[in-house]
């Protein structure tokens, strides 16, 4: 019986998607850009010998159409590709879902960037049905930034941190301790059931400790309060057919806690990749592992730190191995993202890309997927390896996953 990994480098892209220039991301390439940046500061190319082993820098070379300059190259191993988004925008539900084989063909609901950016009644009716005493913020910001600037206020009077973004989201930071966890959660929850009045697709809890200005940091208790995906994805299909759909970070907030078995938490990209491995060894037959590697998008790309990212990057080209070594005849890896946010763009958004399409089980001949048409390809490919009944969108590519014969191996 199959089974199945998925590592979704939050926020990869590699290349600006065709319909690039409408988002205002023209020559957007996450990937391209933070090698370029690490030369530039090194003097020599960053190596990624295993996710060129993979195939992801001939997938950025075919969608970006210009050459990468990587230390250590390998020949692909793998099939690669590049895929683009149908969903109508570049948010991480939209990418996460699509990915699925739920696209988003309708728009969100954003908050303006005015100072306020809330309606008062929004923030009226939550301060009655929460009892908390006011807010603070009530604008467009950076997560780090605006707890730096806030929350000492925060930690003397008790009113939260609320904040949007370019995204879809409102987002409510406070102190683990002063304001309190459970606490945080709950004013959370409310302000989801008022938020589908607008339409706004993620609520986002953003704990952070410390004791002043100088130290205060985000824990890894975050959570996101997402509405659920407008139709059934193939991890419901995996599910409901007697199959275990296992969240690793944070893909169980994504998709609402919808089509999954079973989930684990874990702090930072090593730590995320650990129990992934770990809890892969121990997953049975017919079973989906689902990674989200939130550190590339949350710490580096709207950070706009190219090196912190390249640095990363590193990291998890180290850590494959150990992640290959674990795969079985019948398992299948993919290594995917869900939009870019190239960090030498302006502003701190994220960025309309192209996403790579990375699929692998042993014994394979390497293979070129080219341009897909929906990140829904890779929903379809996991029910084909499932045996599940098609989704609506999406070309599955399990039939190129082909293994080597004797006459063709090497």
């Amino acid at each position: 019986m199959a089974r199945a990994m998925i590592l979704m480098a939050d926020s990869l892209g590699i290349g600006a998607a065709p319909d690039a220039e409408a988002f205002g991301d023209l020559g957007a390439n996450t990937l391209g850009h933070i090698l370029d940046a690490y030369q530039q500061q090194w003097g020599e190319p960053l190596a990624l010998a295993n996710l060129s082993r993979l195939g992801l820098i001939d997938a950025c070379e075919a969608a970006s159409g210009r050459t990468l300059n990587v230390a250590n190259r390998q020949q692909p191993m793998a099939a690669w590709g590049y895929a683009k988004e149908l969903s109508s925008g570049k948010d991480t539900p939209s990418g996460h879902w699509e990915m699925a084989g739920v696209p988003v063909l309708f728009d969100w609901g954003y908050f303006p960037l005015t100072t306020p950016s809330f309606p008062t009644e929004l923030i009226d009716e939550l301060v009655a049905r929460t009892g908390i005493p006011g807010i603070l913020g009530n604008c467009h910001a950076s997560g780090t930034t605006i707890i730096a600037e806030l929350g000492e206020e925060h930690v003397r009077t008790g009113k939260p941190i609320c904040y949007t973004s370019a995204d879809s989201v409102f987002q409510i930071a406070a102190h683990e301790q002063s304001f309190g966890l459970d606490k945080l959660y709950q004013v959370c929850e409310v302000a989801r059931s008022l938020l589908d009045d607008y339409n706004i697709g993620r609520v986002i809890a953003r704990p952070f400790v410390g004791n002043d200005k100088d130290d205060f940091k985000r824990t890894g208790n975050r959570r996101d309060y997402s509405v659920l995906p407008p139709a059934p994805t193939v991890l419901d299909k995996l599910a409901g057919a007697g199959g275990e759909v296992i969240s690793i970070g944070k893909i169980a907030d994504i998709y609402a806690h919808q089509g999954i078995t079973q989930k684990y938490k874990a702090p930072g990209l090593e730590n995320l990749l650990t129990k992934t491995v770990e809890v892969f060894k121990q997953a049975p037959d017919n079973s989906l592992v689902f990674t989200n590697l939130v550190d590339f998008d949350e710490l580096y790309g709207h950070r706009r730190n190219a090196m912190g990212y390249g640095e990363a990057l590193k990291v998890f080209d180290d850590f494959l191995p150990h992640v290959l070594a674990q795969l079985k005849e019948d398992d299948l890896l993919i290594i995917t993202a869900d939009h870019g946010c190239d960090p030498t763009a302006p502003g701190s958004d994220h960025t309309r890309e192209y996403v790579p399409v990375i699929a692998y089980r042993p014994g394979m001949q390497a293979v070129a997927l080219g341009e897909r048409e929906s990140f829904a390809d890779i929903g379809q490919t996991l029910a084909q390896w499932f045996d599940l009944t098609k989704l609506e969108y999406g070309n599955g590519f399990v039939a190129e996953l082909s293994l080597e014969t004797p006459d063709t191996a090497q």
